[in-house]
């Protein structure tokens, strides 16, 4: 690909954490925060590049802005290519390893050269990439969470319907919960009071061992679930073989995989039915087209995790495309959300990834 002549001028990066909308409560963590790493980078065109990305705990947030600090230092009149870019990162950082906090801030670098590429060509994101789907099929990911009390089945139901009548056809549940039957009566609760024709996903967010996935995923067989999530660690792919293949209800495994060898091993291995990617986690937008590769050899639907402002870009240029996972959680700090018609996000048109700052939010929600 022929990118414009670009240079790396320098980076900005700004914690922001502001509360959630839902609260969100998984088998793995309760959160009414979400807090995010804001990142700017200049180049000595005037075109700026942005990228947000997602800490999950506060106390992330400055050791990412420290992380994104030093890469910039080492940017610094680098020409803005995404391969130069990232191997500079990861040659850098070599010594602490390529995930976690450090992984995400190769991620955002990567994200934010795109997004500075895509601006300086005039097209958006997704045609840059090469992409032509106009929207993607999309679900609403927030809400229904552990935290919602499954003895109040109105309650529970009432969330449902408003998070469909949001735009969607799709909505997704957690569960986990120490009591399976409580997790039964939740989705039952759910599934009958939204139509035949919506769509009910779920996660278990890794909450399970490898016997009790069988056994809670052959009782909710009957329950009209489109997928389970996550059920049980990511890393024991030959479990999550063993449940790809016992249970009738596809398995959606692939958000924390930070590593496109690993998924290439998890793919080989049938560990799932379809794939879920994070942007932040599998290398930012080089990694994703990477990833979209691997799906597209496997005939696997892929689906993205959190980003939904830059994940409908993605699929938009992902032969497998699948579903885009809505949360509202950047919406408070950027200008434009992205829109949702009839059960589908609407790839943004305009140049880049269509990411820019509120800057009196940033200014209010900031994190120091």
């Amino acid at each position: 690909m022929n990118h414009a002549r670009l240079t790396v001028r320098s980076v900005r990066a700004r914690a922001v954490s502001a509360p959630m909308k839902l609260p969100l409560g998984t088998s793995a963590a309760k959160m009414n925060r979400a807090p995010f790493v804001l990142l700017d980078l200049y180049t000595n065109e005037g075109i700026v590049g942005h990228a947000h990305v997602f800490c999950y705990l506060e106390l992330a947030a400055p050791m990412l802005c420290d992380a994104l600090e030093v890469a910039g230092s080492l940017l610094k009149g680098v020409s803005l290519e995404p391969d130069i870019i990232s191997k500079i990162c990861r040659d850098h950082f070599m010594l602490l390893g390529h995930q976690g906090v450090i992984g995400m801030a190769i991620s955002a670098i990567d994200v934010a050269c795109w997004d500075a590429l895509s601006l300086a060509s005039g097209l958006p994101l997704s045609k840059y990439l090469g992409g032509d789907l106009l929207s993607i099929p999309a679900y609403n990911s927030n809400g229904l969470s552990l935290s919602s009390d499954v003895a109040d089945v109105v309650e529970i139901s009432d969330e449902a319907n408003r998070l469909l009548d949001q735009g969607f056809n799709a909505i997704k549940i957690r569960l986990g919960r120490l009591d399976h039957n409580e997790d039964v009566r939740a989705v039952r609760a759910v599934r009958s009071t939204i139509s035949n024709e919506s769509l009910l996903m779920s996660d278990y967010n890794q909450a399970l061992s490898v016997p009790d996935a069988l056994a809670r995923g052959a009782d909710l067989e009957q329950e009209g679930l489109y997928w389970i999530e996550e059920p049980i660690s990511h890393e024991n792919l030959n479990g999550n073989a063993q449940v790809t293949k016992a249970l009738q209800v596809p398995i959606q495994n692939g958000e924390n995989y930070s590593n496109l060898n690993f998924l290439a091993m998890a793919i080989n291995m049938k560990s799932m039915n379809y794939v879920m990617v994070d942007l932040m986690r599998i290398g930012g937008i080089s990694g994703w087209m990477r990833a979209a590769e691997l799906a597209k050899e496997a005939g696997l639907p892929m689906s993205s995790h959190l980003y939904p402002e830059v994940s409908a870009h993605l699929l938009a240029a992902t032969p497998t495309a699948h579903w885009l996972e809505y949360v509202d959680w950047g919406e408070v700090f950027i200008v434009n959300s992205i829109r949702f018609s009839n059960g589908s996000a609407e790839v943004p048109t305009g140049a880049g990834t269509g990411v820019f700052w509120d800057e009196d939010a940033v200014a209010r929600y900031a994190l120091e």
